[in-house]
């Protein structure tokens, strides 16, 4: 069989893509997602100018990604500022999947989680799942799954995450730790509730129905290695959302663990003509070992909502809310709101044409990526720092975590 590509039940609530005009499951993102049907349809609630102002005394400043509601869905947020105003910390919990190259969109949620991590001083476990994406047949074999999941920590790395209070682990390196916690979790689960809520068939591989469990079993990691009930905050992509929502919470209780809360982002769009930024879709991804030429040939040929001719989007102005381009500033581009909106009102009212705004936002991009290549390149010597993993029976001693 190979790739789990079917639309769960209780992902898009049995509507087909044709129907909805999108899909969203953990392993396929498609079409433009309708966010505020995705919130009706998981149950989760808005973040509010409430919460939002909570944090802002809780940290001394909002992210850019809160205020633009870039994370703006959520599960027990509240609750987790509850717990932490009462004096107990929480740790974060968030990972990937390593089958291609880190790009521009995979960094949006790991900049917000260092936000978090810096704000709250809190613990950060993040999950490589070598063994997902080698039982999906994203990877020929586990080897090659291991190898992407190195090349990708480096990008983690290198957006400053502290060493001391980072805790990175691969799946295969660490079951010894992780398995005893997913087998607690897996028997709580039944195939009946796996199949609703992932949309497994008969022909799905024993190891992916198994999966959700290892995913689930982070949740608790920390409170199994503290000895003692730690809450758990997820920041990640609202596509993730059913692994907590119909796995860990559910057997949480059962187990005498918190239930995890989550805080969900969007996905930030490819350079092409609608969907998100996407691997499988390489002209329209920036990734972050692209060259400086190569970023910009993708900036300067991308999709744009101009108009066809230079009289017409001077007359009418531009068509910035589907613009890709302008989508970009708007996630990690342009961080002054008071210039983000110039850059809106002047695209919209035909003063800025779509050459000029490429080449500008060209150049950021260039320079950001550069950049982040130099620190990536450093990465290598920090790895050791940040990795976690079983030998010889036991668990490597890192600070915190002996």
């Amino acid at each position: 069989m190979g790739k789990v590509e079917v639309v769960a039940d209780a992902v898009i609530s049995n509507q087909s893509e044709k129907d909805q005009g999108f899909v969203v499951t953990p392993w396929v993102v498609k079409g433009n997602v309708d966010y505020d049907k995705l919130i009706d349809q998981f149950g989760t609630s808005r973040i509010t100018d409430e919460l939002i102002s909570r944090i802002k005394k809780l940290t001394g400043e909002i992210h850019p990604f809160l205020r633009r509601r870039i994370f703006y869905s959520h599960r027990d947020l509240d609750w987790i500022l509850d717990r932490y105003e009462a004096g107990e910390k929480f740790c974060l919990y968030t990972g990937r999947g390593p089958s291609e190259n880190v790009h521009l969109g995979h960094l949006v949620p790991w900049i917000f989680t260092k936000y978090l991590q810096d704000k709250f001083d809190a613990e950060l476990y993040f999950e490589f799942t070598d063994d997902e994406k080698f039982l999906l047949g994203s990877t020929s074999d586990l080897e090659s799954a291991k190898r992407i999941a190195y090349s990708n920590m480096l990008d983690l790395i290198a957006l400053g995450f502290d060493p001391k209070k980072t805790f990175i682990f691969i799946d295969t390196d660490y079951m010894e730790t992780m398995y005893p916690i997913a087998a607690k979790i897996a028997k709580h689960i039944t195939f009946s509730t796996a199949r609703s809520v992932f949309g497994f068939e008969n022909s799905t591989n024993v190891g992916m129905i198994f999966f959700p469990a290892l995913e689930a079993a982070t949740c608790f990691l920390p409170s199994v290695l503290h000895g003692k009930n730690v809450p758990c905050l997820i920041p990640a992509g609202i596509d993730q959302d059913p692994y907590w929502r119909g796995i860990a919470r559910e057997v949480a209780p059962k187990l005498g663990y918190y239930k995890p809360a989550q805080i969900h982002g969007k996905f930030m769009p490819g350079l092409g003509q609608g969907g998100k930024m996407s691997a499988s879709q390489p002209e329209t991804a920036i990734f972050t070992t692209d060259p400086p030429d190569v970023v910009k040939r993708k900036v300067l040929s991308s999709f744009t909502g101009g108009r066809a001719t230079v009289e017409e989007q001077r007359r009418l102005g531009a068509q910035a809310d589907i613009c890709p381009i302008y989508h970009y500033y708007y996630y990690l581009f342009e961080e002054n709101d008071t210039e983000l909106a110039r850059i809106y009102n002047d695209c919209t009212s035909g003063t800025l044409l779509c050459g000029d705004c490429k080449a500008m936002l060209a150049e950021r991009v260039q320079e950001y990526v550069a950049k982040h290549q130099e620190k990536r390149e450093k990465a290598k010597e920090l790895i050791e720092d940040f990795i976690v993993a079983d030998i010889r029976g036991g668990l490597k001693k890192r600070s915190g975590l002996s």
